[in-house]
């Protein structure tokens, strides 16, 4: 391995990947309640998510195999560790199936040809698919789809390889720091990694202080707990599916 690629591998610690995060993640949180809701969701109660990783997650658009791929990609960007749980605890990739059949729709052929190509691409300079490759091999070869050096018609990737990179990455983030009514964020795990303390429809100057000094208790809610958002504004981005 070349010091530049060792290098760029540093870059994708954990560590590095929270800190650009925590700003996209609150965006997240609070920019993505307008756009994702779905009218199947809209009424009903917010469930509470899953800790027990064992069990089997259903998933509307993903097939097995990919969803277990994606769910290694989504591990290995945003690992559980000693600082806290990652992206697979937060429940991430079932955010994204669920968008996927509302405002990220666009995304699927995306998804589906990129997941295939990363597969074979796995298999062609790895001898093996993600799922098997080491903590080293599994970053090297998301560093080769990152930095676009998979390309061509013949990757199969829509775009190109680092175009797909950046889409599940984005995906990842948003599901790991959204608001749980979106499927991801599961109970609250996100929030907690990035100390975010909570959707909040006034702060006090004693809460403010408190939240300075991290003694600020988080608000472990969803948005769409509070009477003040909107759900029907939030559903009518998705007008194709309300007809």
């Amino acid at each position: 391995m070349t010091d530049d690629h060792k290098r760029h591998l540093a870059g994708l610690t954990r560590r590095a990947l929270l800190r650009n995060a925590g700003i996209a993640g609150a965006a997240a949180a609070v920019g993505v309640i307008d756009v994702m809701a779905t009218p199947a969701l809209v009424d009903a109660p917010m469930e509470q998510a899953r800790t027990d990783l064992s069990e089997v997650e259903v998933y509307e658009h993903f097939t097995a195999d990919e969803s277990k791929l994606l769910e290694a990609i989504a591990d290995h960007l945003i690992p559980s560790d000693d600082e806290g749980p990652g992206a697979l605890e937060a429940r991430a990739v079932r955010y994204i199936d669920r968008a996927l059949g509302g405002v990220l729709a666009d995304s699927l052929d995306a998804y589906r040809s990129g997941l295939a190509a990363f597969d074979r691409h796995c298999r062609s300079s790895r001898d093996g698919s993600f799922l098997d490759l080491s903590d080293i091999d599994r970053t090297s070869t998301l560093i080769d789809i990152e930095t676009g050096a998979v390309t061509g018609a013949v990757a199969g990737f829509i775009g190109n390889s680092a175009a797909f990179f950046e889409m599940v990455r984005s995906h990842v983030i948003q599901g790991t720091f959204s608001d749980p009514f979106y499927g991801g964020n599961a109970n609250f795990v996100g929030w907690d990694l990035i100390n975010y303390p909570g959707v909040r429809t006034a702060v006090t100057e004693n809460d403010q202080r408190r939240l300075e000094t991290d003694d600020l208790r988080p608000s472990r809610r969803s948005a769409y707990e509070w009477d003040q958002f909107n759900k029907t504004k939030a559903s009518t981005v998705r007008g194709r599916d309300a007809d």
